[in-house]
């Protein structure tokens, strides 16, 4: 049944499975590995799969623009949750390879910039070559096309290769965001450390048409954690801007903020509330005085006194 069946970015052996297992479902789940991040969602979208865990931010090289721009297109999708995963890449090779053998290396895009600066320290001439994932780079080495892999140190083993070097990272900080994503329905209530994902577009360019849109969340404190920019691939200087703001869409400030926007916008594409990665609600600040629910629901009293003649 589809019900049983995720998807992620594959193949075995990708980060994405590695944060995919980290949830407690996917142990009752079949995992499917799909060879894109569009596979996996369109999975999701023709109903053979009920969710699809895809990578969407790293915090060295910033947002996975496949992931934010297949979320802007096509049937609408949402996401129910996040998964935070500290990155370090080994690299892998075929038994009895030394470091003096390689002249080619493969990696995912996303890869290369995190590991940019030992590679220029120790295999200053060696060819990059991309690969679909960074698992499919190991199986490219295992089939010989390529000398060696920067990969997640545990799919080393799924395609018989050894790690030369472990814990190789440019920033030692470095961690991926990755998104469940499933169906549109009704978002989980809320838990106190939310986050509100949306994608926003321009109604027409003039002066001040982002700011119009800033100016949406920031007169009812609701906090933006990322803002991007994305071309909407009909004309160059159109753009959709990808959104995530702090808060949950049943908390007044959020819902008000949303409102305003579909409003001024000729299109706002909803994309989920749901619980932040390793945030505890304890750790969120609280809002700004004048933008809780209580004072919302407060002004919205006074103003209906006022109509009635009661103030």
């Amino acid at each position: 049944m589809s019900a049983m069946r995720y998807t992620y970015l594959g193949p075995e052996g990708t980060f994405t499975e590695a944060a995919l297992r980290t949830l407690p479902e996917a142990a009752t789940r079949e995992l499917i590995p799909m060879v894109s991040v569009p596979a996996a969602l369109d999975a999701v979208r023709n109903g053979e799969a009920a969710a699809a865990l895809v990578p969407i931010e790293n915090s060295v090289e910033g947002g996975v623009t496949t992931t934010v721009d297949e979320l802007a297109k096509g049937a609408p999708l949402m996401i129910y949750r996040e998964v935070v995963l500290p990155i370090a890449f080994a690299l892998l090779v075929r038994p009895g390879t030394q470091l003096k053998d390689i002249k080619t290396v493969t990696g995912h895009p996303v890869a290369q910039p995190q590991v940019r600066n030992w590679l220029a320290a120790n295999l200053p001439d060696a060819l990059w070559e991309s690969a679909a994932s960074n698992a499919d780079g190991a199986r490219l080495v295992q089939e010989g096309r390529f000398d060696a892999a920067f990969a997640g140190e545990f799919a080393a083993a799924t395609y018989g290769l050894e790690p030369l070097v472990s814990e190789i990272h440019d920033a030692a900080t470095a961690e991926t965001r990755f998104v469940l994503v499933g169906r549109p329905a009704r978002p989980a209530a809320p838990t106190g450390a939310d986050k509100t994902s949306v994608v926003i577009w321009l109604g027409d360019d003039h002066p001040g048409a982002l700011l119009e849109l800033l100016q949406e969340f920031a007169v009812r404190g609701v906090n933006l954690m990322r803002i991007e920019s994305r071309p909407t691939g009909q004309r160059i200087g159109n753009y959709c801007f990808s959104v995530d703001a702090e808060g949950h869409i049943t908390d007044r400030r959020v819902g008000e903020a949303l409102m305003g926007l579909k409003r001024i916008c000729p299109q706002v594409r909803f994309l989920g509330s749901y619980p932040r990665a390793g945030v505890a609600p304890a750790d969120v600040r609280p809002p700004r005085p004048g933008t809780t629910d209580g004072e919302f629901l407060a002004a919205s009293d006074w103003l209906t006194q006022c109509q009635d003649g009661r103030f």
